[in-house]
Parts: structure tokens; C-alpha cells; sequence
């Protein structure tokens, strides 16, 4: 996982809203781009994006599937 909130490659991407954010504010938006994978506060749409590798990805979605144990390594 990366930061990139210097990558200028991302403001270019299609960002999606959580479909589970409903109306409170506490949003994430994710997008794909080039192989990979970025997270970002929809409230901070200029803040931090937190980039994934796919598989990174995978593994992130798996974990959550599995009921995203509160303490794992």
C-alpha cells in the first residue's frame, strides 16, 4: 500500500461511493486505475489516496468476507 496524493494519474480516475455510505457524511471512495486499486475520503476529495496492488486488493476484500476478524495480524 501506498500514499499517493502527489500521483497526478489518480485525478483523472472515476471515483465510486460506497454503496453502504448512505446518508451520514462517512464516506470512502474507491478507484480503479492502471492495475490498482485507490481509497479516498470522499469528504477530502484533494487528501490522502491510499493505493492497493490488486492482489492487495484481493486479500483486503477476502479478509473482509471472512468477517474481518477485530485483531489480525
Amino acid at each position: 500500500m501506498t500514499d499517493s496524493t502527489t500521483d497526478p494519474s489518480w485525478s483523472n480516475a472515476t471515483w465510486r461511493k460506497s454503496s453502504r455510505s448512505g446518508g451520514s457524511g462517512n464516506c470512502v471512495e474507491v478507484a480503479f486505475l492502471n492495475k490498482r486499486v485507490a481509497f479516498r475520503d470522499s469528504k477530502d476529495p484533494t487528501g490522502p489516496i491510499l493505493v492497493f496492488t490488486n492482489e492487495e486488493w484481493r486479500s483486503f476484500i477476502a479478509w473482509v468476507r471472512e468477517g474481518a476478524p477485530e485483531h489480525s495480524p
